[in-house]
């Protein structure tokens, strides 16, 4: 059996039955009211088959939309959910959405059909169904769901971010061509990673939303492909990993062609489970290294890296699933007390990373910088190891991501800032002249063309080929007089610069 379908998975044997509540996990509730809205819509560029209508109709790929937001308080039909609510959408994306309601805890075998599992049925949870969202811009959170895991199953820390100002998206965790994934392999991580980059397009369809401020979240086989996402995308500010099976699967990270560390160089914060009783490793044979090996920490240099370990929380319990409807094991589970209260201290100190690294609260980043003890909290509950990032050379590349997130914008204070702090940094005049000239010829960025070349003069301000290659783009863009100009400017830097005579005739003419 594969490692990755081990971790997701509940211990079915010597089990008991939990006792939990939402409100006895006690997640107080921010500043602001939580809307929720759930949507599909299609990735026409991927294909995909519904398993369970038992034919073989190809569509595109179905993206089932979960989304939490601070919401405008209007009286509207709005109404607050209950995890029942949750549940029926659970249906729809294990493709069987026409499941009467009374079947659900026998029909999915992660959720036991058991008294205290009927009682979560009918519990408000503290989101309301499509309101509005609030006026304002927050940072976003981008969810990837544990293996072949719902959009909604850790909805009670959803609903606790977008309280606190934060936007949070999901979508759930499939296989490449069905529902079905393969167990863990590479083409399962890469689907998903798809899945996640997906959403991060979808998002910018929100106006309220800070698309320079996002986060990715993940828990179990969703952390291992939120790992290779972040090597593949430049935009993501701060990754959150619920005992993420980048640490159990590092192989599988290492086998795609994306991989590559040193693009991995932002804010890492893993949370990991307590420690597994020798019993439980010998019998279910799990390797012992699980217990000590964390090799993505391990290996990372560029990135300020924080490492969680919760004593009282196993694997299943990082999710508010787990909390609520899995089944205890005996043999390393703790009580139901300690279990919620972990969960709670994982919800929180999620909060305080995303608030420091997307909102950047003074408060919030010493907490970060701070041991458990000090934060007051025994270490009977948690322990924790940091790793600063290594100084690497800030590279014409580093600076060009930098100018790409603002749109070219503002490139010369962008500039200033850099070199104070990377005084190392050196941005040649040619590569600079070709980005300029690159911009400049698409019709749609002509504008952070003319803005690269003006930050290309400001360091090289006796420079005729730069002049010239400014009045180049003019005169592409048909700006003639501002192309007169530069050429004449080229000009009397280099008197011999025969494009410049040229194109000088050729406009006369």
């Amino acid at each position: 059996m594969r490692l990755t379908i081990f971790i997701t998975s509940i211990v079915l044997s010597t089990i008991s039955y939990g006792q939990t509540s939402i409100k006895e996990i006690n997640l107080k509730a921010g500043e602001y009211k939580v809307g929720f809205k759930h949507y599909t819509i299609n990735d026409s560029t991927r294909t995909y088959r519904i398993h369970n209508e038992f034919n073989n109709q190809i569509i595109g790929r179905p993206i089932p939309i979960s989304i939490w937001y601070p919401m405008k308080i209007e009286n509207s039909n709005s109404e607050q959910l209950t995890v029942l609510n949750y549940l029926e959408i659970l249906k729809e994306e294990e493709e069987w959405k026409n499941l009467p309601n009374y079947f659900l805890l026998d029909w999915f075998p992660y959720l036991w059909n058991t008294p205290q599992n009927k009682a979560h049925l009918s519990e408000k949870v503290n989101a309301f169904s499509n309101p509005k969202f609030l006026e304002g811009n927050f940072p976003i959170v981008v969810y990837a769901p544990s293996y072949q895991a719902s959009s909604i199953e850790n909805f009670a820390l959803f609903e606790y971010l977008a309280s606190n100002g934060f936007v949070v998206i999901s979508s759930p965790s499939r296989g490449t061509d069905t529902r079905w994934l393969e167990g863990g392999t590479a083409k399962d991580m890469e689907t998903q990673s798809r899945d996640i980059e997906f959403l991060l397009k979808e998002i910018h369809k929100y106006q309220n939303i800070k698309h320079d401020k996002i986060a990715l979240m993940g828990f179990s086989f969703g952390g291992l492909s939120n790992a290779i996402t972040v090597m593949k995308n430049r935009n993501i500010s701060a990754v959150v990993s619920l005992d993420g099976a980048e640490r159990y699967n590092y192989p599988v990270l290492e086998k795609s062609p994306y991989f590559n560390l040193d693009r991995f160089n932002i804010p890492y914060i893993h949370f990991a489970q307590k420690e597994i009783p020798e019993e439980v490793l010998n019998s279910d044979k799990i390797p012992v290294e699980l217990n000590y090996k964390f090799q993505l920490y391990d290996s990372l240099k560029y990135s300020n890296i924080y490492r969680y370990r919760f004593h009282d929380l196993t694997h299943s319990y990082f999710s508010s699933f787990g909390v609520l409807f899995a089944n205890r094991d005996k043999r390393q589970d703790k009580s139901d007390d300690k279990i919620m209260t972990s969960y709670n201290l994982l919800c929180y100190h999620t909060l305080q990373f995303l608030n420091a690294t997307l909102k950047n609260e003074k408060n919030a980043s010493d907490f970060i910088e701070n041991s458990p003890v000090e934060n007051g909290f025994s270490d009977t509950l948690m322990s924790k190891k940091t790793k600063k990032t290594i100084k690497k050379d800030f590279t014409y590349r580093d600076f060009n991501d930098l100018a790409y997130k603002q749109d070219y914008q503002d490139l010369v204070p962008l500039y200033k800032r850099t070199i104070a702090k990377y005084p190392n940094l050196e941005l040649q005049e040619g590569m600079l002249n070709m980005l300029g000239l690159w911009l400049s010829f698409n019709p749609e960025k002509k504008e952070q063309g003319v803005n690269v070349f003006s930050l290309a003069l400001h360091l090289y301000p006796k420079s005729a080929n730069l002049y010239d290659s400014l009045a180049e783009a003019y005169f592409y863009n048909k700006d003639y007089q501002y192309a007169i100009l530069n050429y004449k400017k080229s000009l009397e830097l280099n008197p011999g610069n025969q494009n410049a005579i040229d194109r000088l005739k050729q406009l006369k003419e």
